[in-house]
């Protein structure tokens, strides 16, 4: 198939290198992304998007459509920073640059690469002026806020016939990993004030709740399936007045599980133990339900689609510059880190295709998306290889030419898939018939519809 659209990609360089740029110098956590959602609105806007804001009731949500009639594909994008990671540019030690986020995980490089992906697939419905649509979703709040689960559970990629996305790292590969379902939980205790002294039998601790759930808890992981992990953070431990007991304290839970049914059933184990505490201490419990995400369902046509364009177009090649980046960093700012290596700091092959699916252990709200449609994700080394993510190494090389010049790869790879799907019509009817036998009676929202996004830091409100 001629890929003569893709050049747009490479003409609009500059253009997504600003995207990322604006993104990465502004960063902000879930749901309060409200200039990176501004700023890429605008820029759909003058490339001839037609935008729709406020999606699902969230104000940092976003879509911008070009096309009309079938298919409809969706270029998914996300654009949220992460907490406590501000960092220097470049810089080979840790120093922060004033402000408390960073774009930890690469999603400035996430939304930019996403966008022209859609840029590339509106240039090819322009030329060819074949019937189909492309939709970019700007997706909030991933990190800790499962913005995309919201935006499923309300409806809003119903229309998709198939959706494509990906993300930034140090290999150049297909994502197949099985994820995991998850649920964050915000347990409360309230109790009694007292001298924790003068008069202790009146006082009744919250904290001490807290500390007896987290000790039941730790006692439940013995008791756990192998792939449930349960994480926790005391948000509230009553105070800073040891000599008064503690009447309020509050802990955050996440909960993780292989599938929406083993979190549902984790979830209810890990009440019962806040309730065990609150017994034992006197104290009343009560929880706010905060987010979940389900777990992946992968497409195996979508996937070998995928695959074929990572390979057809072919990864770029880096000059000895970025080459040398890659190996300063792996030799100081990456050094001891398992996986990294200086003789070798760049991934520059592309994993073997497989059909194969690994459990693996971290979660993503494109597990929604997956329930609602086929969708299917890649990875290419905008990093040095061995990177760990929500690291500041990583915030460090998220301006460095290597990342762009790696997301435009990813660009291409999207793009080349989604026109690839538009072209074929037997080969999106068997992506969704492998999708209509994987979901079964299809997708269940695991967020109660009375839950509503919360920004990072305001559990309480």
């Amino acid at each position: 198939m001629d890929q003569q659209y893709l050049s747009v990609i490479d003409e609009k360089a500059a253009l997504l290198e600003d995207v990322a740029n604006y993104l990465w110098d502004n960063p902000e956590t879930a749901f309060t992304e409200y200039k990176s959602a501004a700023y890429l609105c605008d820029v759909l806007r003058k490339e001839g998007f037609t935008v729709q804001e406020n999606l699902a009731g969230i104000q940092t949500a976003f879509s911008g459509t070009y096309g009309s009639g079938k298919p409809v594909i969706g270029i998914l994008g996300e654009f949220d920073a992460l907490s406590g990671l501000s960092q220097e540019a470049g810089c080979l030690e840790q120093k922060s640059i004033g402000g408390e986020a960073g774009h930890g995980c690469g999603h400035h490089l996430f939304a930019a690469g996403s966008l022209g992906a859609a840029i590339a697939v509106k240039k090819w419905l322009e030329t060819t002026g074949s019937s189909g649509t492309v939709v970019f979703f700007g997706t909030p709040g991933e990190e800790g806020g499962s913005g995309k689960s919201f935006m499923a559970r309300d409806g809003v990629f119903d229309g998709l016939d198939a959706a494509f996305t990906w993300h930034p790292g140090y290999a150049n590969k297909l994502w197949t990993d099985r994820s995991l379902a998850n649920y964050q939980v915000l347990y409360k205790f309230d109790g009694v004030p007292s001298h924790a002294s003068n008069r202790p039998d009146v006082g009744r601790s919250a904290l001490d709740a807290v500390e007896l759930m987290n000790v039941g808890v730790q006692f439940l992981r013995e008791h756990m399936p192998n792939y449930c992990r349960v994480h926790y953070a005391i948000t509230d431990a009553g105070g800073m007045s040891p000599n008064v007991v503690q009447a309020h304290a509050e802990v955050l839970y996440l909960i993780r599980g292989a599938d929406n049914a083993t979190v549902k059933e984790l979830y209810q184990r890990v009440n019962d133990i806040a309730k065990g505490a609150a017994l034992m201490t006197s104290t009343k419990e009560s929880h706010v339900f905060i987010k979940a995400c389900s777990n992946l369902v992968h497409n195996t046509v979508l996937r070998k689609v995928m695959h074929d364009k990572l390979t057809e177009i072919g990864v770029p090649e880096l000059d000895d510059q970025e080459l040398e980046t890659a190996k300063r960093f792996s030799e100081t700012a990456l050094e001891g880190i398992a996986g990294v290596d200086a003789n070798d700091p760049v991934w520059e092959e592309i994993w073997d295709y497989t059909e194969n699916e690994v459990q693996g252990y971290s979660s993503t709200d494109v597990g929604d998306v997956s329930w609602v449609c086929p969708t299917a994700q890649i990875l290419t080394a905008t990093f040095a290889r061995g990177t760990p993510p929500h690291t500041w190494q990583m915030v460090a090389q998220g301006k460095l030419p290597q990342a762009h010049k790696m997301t435009r790869y990813a660009a291409k790879v999207m793009a080349a898939s989604a026109v690839e799907m538009i072209s074929s019509p037997d080969l999106l009817a068997k992506a969704q018939e492998e999708f209509r036998s994987r979901v079964g009676a299809g997708y269940d929202a695991p967020i109660p519809k009375d839950v509503f996004p919360k920004a990072m830091g305001s559990f309480k409100k």
